[in-house]
C-alpha cells in the first residue's frame, strides 16, 4: 500500500478523492498510468465477537497524495481512472497540498506508507495515564503483547490492578 518512493523533495503533492473502499483499485490504475502517489495508512484494532481482529485502512479515509508535473503530464486522465472520484480542484486546477505536510507524513511512515508507532515502551517501565477517568495515575508496564496491548500494573487504593492500556494513551514517567 501507499507505494512510493518517499523521497523528501519538494514534490508537487495533489489531493485525490477515490470511490468508498477502492484505494487498492484506484492505487493499482495510477501506478498503471505511470503516477506515484502516497497512501498513508495505519492499522485498526476493533473487536469482533470474542476476539481482536486488525485491518490496515487509509488514514485519510478517502484520499490519497498524488504528485504530477501539471505543467507537463496529462493530469486531466486522473479523473476518468477507474477507482478515482475526483481530482480535488479549485477553479478547475488541482490544489496543490503543503510540501511540508507530505514530507511530515512520509517521515512517520514505513516505505509502504504505514504509520509507524509514536512510542514504544518496555516491560518494567514507568508509566502514567494520559487521559480518562484515570489520568496522571502511575503504573508499571507488566506485559506487551502483540496485538499492541500493554497491560498496566496500577495501585488502587492499596490494591494491585492489571489494565488493558491502548499506548495512545500511555506517557513515560519521568
Amino acid at each position: 500500500m501507499g507505494k512510493s518512493s518517499m523521497s523528501f523533495e519538494t514534490k508537487p503533492w495533489f489531493l485525490l478523492q477515490f470511490h468508498p473502499n477502492s484505494h487498492r483499485l484506484a492505487e493499482r490504475n495510477l501506478s498503471r498510468q505511470g503516477f506515484e502517489i502516497f497512501l498513508p495508512v495505519h492499522e485498526i484494532t476493533r473487536r469482533v465477537s470474542n476476539r481482536f481482529v486488525s485491518n490496515v485502512r487509509p488514514l485519510f479515509p478517502g484520499y490519497l497524495f498524488i504528485t504530477f508535473n501539471i505543467d507537463d503530464d496529462p493530469w486531466r486522465k486522473i479523473n476518468n481512472t477507474i477507482g478515482v472520484s475526483r481530482l480535488v480542484s479549485f477553479g478547475g486546477r488541482p490544489k496543490l497540498v503543503p510540501y511540508e505536510l507530505i514530507n511530515r507524513l512520509m517521515y512517520r511512515c514505513d516505505r509502504y506508507g504505514k504509520l509507524l508507532p509514536t512510542k514504544t515502551f518496555s516491560e518494567g517501565e514507568l508509566v502514567h495515564l494520559a487521559v480518562g477517568p484515570f489520568a496522571s495515575f502511575v503504573g508499571t508496564i507488566e506485559e506487551i503483547e502483540e496485538d499492541k496491548r500493554i497491560w498496566v500494573l496500577m495501585d488502587f487504593m492499596g490494591q494491585s490492578a492489571r489494565v488493558a492500556v491502548d499506548p495512545e494513551k500511555l506517557q513515560t514517567k519521568r
